[in-house]
């Protein structure tokens, strides 16, 4: 993989966005950060808005993002176009939303999950090719229109 993959977190995921570098560092994974880059208090729309701006100009492809529930953080990315943000607390879910839902941001709930989990997570969800198939059109009905 040459195409870096792009990290978001606010304060409350920035310890796991931490321990995510170096599991793609220990993977040979390049990634470029878009922050935060502290525990101080912070706004999770601020780093998802600069993450999903980074894909939509094919800085990366695809990305990891934390926020405490994970859940702001993922709503913020899915209010961009051709973001398919998926919430994940178990391998399980991120193998099926690779598999079925071509999820380009994985995010995770920085308060919720331990590392070994996290582990687990993004072995699943780098490892599991979309489907493709029938999925396909559900995904092309995504978009707002």
């Amino acid at each position: 993989m040459t195409q870096p993959i792009g990290l978001a977190s606010d304060h409350a995921g920035y310890d796991l966005k931490q321990f995510v570098k170096t599991y793609l560092d220990e993977k040979g994974m390049p990634y470029k950060d878009y922050g935060t880059y502290s525990t101080e208090s912070c706004d999770y729309p601020d780093y998802a808005h600069a993450l999903a701006k980074g894909m939509e100009q094919g800085e990366v492809t695809q990305g990891i993002a934390i926020c405490g529930s994970g859940e702001g953080i993922s709503m913020t990315l899915n209010k961009h176009q051709h973001i398919r943000a998926a919430l994940v607390w178990t391998p399980e879910i991120a193998h099926m939303t690779r598999l079925h839902n071509d999820a380009n941001v994985l995010v995770m709930p920085g308060r919720y999950i331990d590392t070994h989990t996290a582990r687990a997570i993004m072995d699943e969800f780098f490892h599991t090719a979309f489907e493709g198939g029938r999925h396909i059109r559900r995904i092309e009905k995504i978009p707002a229109q």
